[in-house]
């Protein structure tokens, strides 16, 4: 796993797929291997990132357009590239981050007719230019997704299944349009199954990895 120094991994996929588990997971894995790990979600990871993080999710800001929901997103990834993920990656740290571009391209493309270009532009912008070296889609659909969820549902969660089962579709989209940087894991399996599974995505046997 020593190949893994010096590279950016987003682990992504819909509501309830078990991303954050399987981050925190494979961090154990990563720094039981000797490798230094920095871990991030976003938005947030930094003071102002989770100001930003507070003003999405709250179920109050109904009237928020998505356009404008778009630019906070991409306003939080900024802070957190010059202040954590960039600094992490010079010092030769991997970096793993709970969701990134691949959420907004997921969430909001569509929206206030808000297209791929316009998206991938402005991220390209906040994130200077950095963007993951690998992202690893959990890959469950929201119908059984949604069922793992036991809290109260943020602004996000709120909105209808429709919705949500266009968002799933945008992520396969992506991984399917870029396989040369996405990588889609069974996230519908047990636990250690899929964490294993993300292992095997990181090895140097993974078809293609040695070329990122």
């Amino acid at each position: 796993m020593q190949h893994l120094k010096g590279k950016f991994i987003v682990l992504d996929g819909p509501e309830g797929c078990g991303k954050s588990t399987q981050l925190r997971l494979l961090a154990d894995y990563l720094r039981s291997n000797h490798v230094d790990v920095t871990t991030v979600r976003d938005p947030g990871a930094t003071r102002i990132g989770e100001q930003v993080r507070a003003i999405l999710l709250n179920p109050e800001n109904t009237e928020m357009g998505m356009r404008c929901e778009m630019m906070l997103y991409m306003s939080a990834r900024a802070q957190m590239m010059k202040e954590v993920i960039a600094p992490a990656l010079a010092q030769g740290k991997c970096v793993l981050c709970d969701r990134f571009v691949s959420s907004t391209l997921a969430y909001q493309l569509g929206g206030d007719g808000l297209t791929f270009e316009e998206i991938h532009a402005t991220a390209d912008i906040a994130i200077s230019h950095r963007w993951p070296d690998l992202t690893i889609i959990l890959d469950i659909a929201p119908e059984k997704s949604f069922a793992r969820l036991n809290r109260a549902k943020d602004r996000l969660e709120q909105r209808p299944l429709a919705y949500h089962q266009q968002v799933y579709a945008n992520y396969l989209a992506q991984a399917k349009a870029d396989p040369a940087k996405y990588r889609l894991v069974n996230a519908d399996a047990d636990l250690h199954e899929v964490h294993r599974a993300i292992v095997q995505c990181l090895s140097l046997s993974s078809p293609g990895f040695t070329s990122l």
